[in-house]
Order: structure tokens, then sequence, then C-alpha cells
């Protein structure tokens, strides 16, 4: 009997031990790699995003990276120079000091990382140098340089990469899915690994 009733509660608990390490707040919180919750005043966000000229997959890509879809994290995401990320989608200077042509960004130094914190207060163009960049370099270069910089925009087909994108494709599908989404406080997640 003793065995059996063991064996039981192993059968119970050992999925438990197969999940990967959980460290996003997400995760912590509701125990699985997707999902969705009211945040305060997004919808407002969602619709100055499109009132900047942004569209739903803008609002996804910002929507996993910040909770708010706001600026209010570490000056540049707590890197310097190239690896900087500013704005509401964390773009990298490395990226916009190529690409980023309608705001003046394109044909800077890596030395003016500096000068990529003027999105962080100006979604219009923080909605235009991602435009610019997407149109430089194509959709899945982008994605693979938005997302691991210098070595994504040169090797955009990783696992961790192609993940990213499941990940804001999701999201877009979950936006899309009822057009009151586009201007209420629900935010949709999903648990891609920290960078």
């Amino acid at each position: 009997m003793r065995f059996s009733t063991f064996a039981s509660v192993a059968l119970l608990i050992a999925p438990i031990f197969a999940l990967p390490a959980l460290n996003a707040e997400e995760r912590k919180l509701f125990g699985r790699d997707s999902g969705s919750y009211t945040v305060s005043g997004l919808g407002a966000r969602k619709k100055a995003v499109i009132a900047a000229g942004g569209n739903v997959f803008d609002i996804a890509i910002a929507m996993l990276e910040t909770e708010t879809m706001t600026t209010d994290y570490t000056y540049g995401d707590g890197k310097t120079y190239d690896s900087a990320n500013f704005g509401i989608f964390k773009q990298n200077w490395g990226m916009m000091r190529v690409c980023g042509s309608r705001y003046g960004f394109a044909g800077q130094s890596e030395a003016n990382w500096n000068n990529g914190a003027a999105i962080n207060s100006n979604l219009y163009a923080d909605v235009a140098t991602r435009w610019d960049c997407q149109e430089y370099y194509g959709l899945d270069v982008w994605f693979g340089g938005h997302r691991n910089g210098a070595t994504g925009l040169t090797n955009p087909y990783t696992t961790d990469i192609s993940n990213y994108k499941t990940a804001v494709y999701w999201i877009q599908s979950q936006l899309e899915s009822n057009s009151v989404y586009l201007t209420d406080d629900t935010r949709f997640w999903y648990y891609v690994v920290p960078i």
C-alpha cells in the first residue's frame, strides 16, 4: 500500500519538477506560457500607438516588451552603445543608427548612443524608426536584429529569435480576435526567455 501511495503522489508532482526554471514575472504569477490580464491605462497607450502611425503588430511588440507599453524601464534597458535599447519597442541603437532615417538617427556613430533616448519621449519617432528599420532590413532580419543585435542580423533564424517571433504573432492574433482588445486595458503576454 505504501508504495502505491508514494507512486501516486510522485506521478502528481513529477510534472512540477519537469518544468523549466520560471523566472519571468508572468510565469511566476500564472504558471503558464501565455495569457492575459488587465493593466490600468493600457487602452490609452494602445490608442496612442495607433494615433502615432502604428498598427496591431506594433502594439504586439510593445506589449511583449513592457507591461505598460511605456519607457519607464532602466535607461538603455541597462545596456550601452549599440546594445542600448530605447522606446516602447526597446529598439537597439545599433540598428537605429543604420536605418532610423526619418528622425535623423541613420548615419550617427556608436558613440552617439545616448541620442536614441529621443524616442523614449516621442512616440511618433519611436513608431517611425521601427518602421524605417523593418523596411530597411526586411521582416525576418529585422526580427533577428531586434531580438539579438548584430548577431541576430547575421543569423536571424535561431530558435530564440523564432520563439520571439512566435510570441509577437501570438499576441497580435489575440489582439485581432476582438476589436475591443485594441482599445481596452487587456494585456496579452507570452513568455520568452529574457536576454
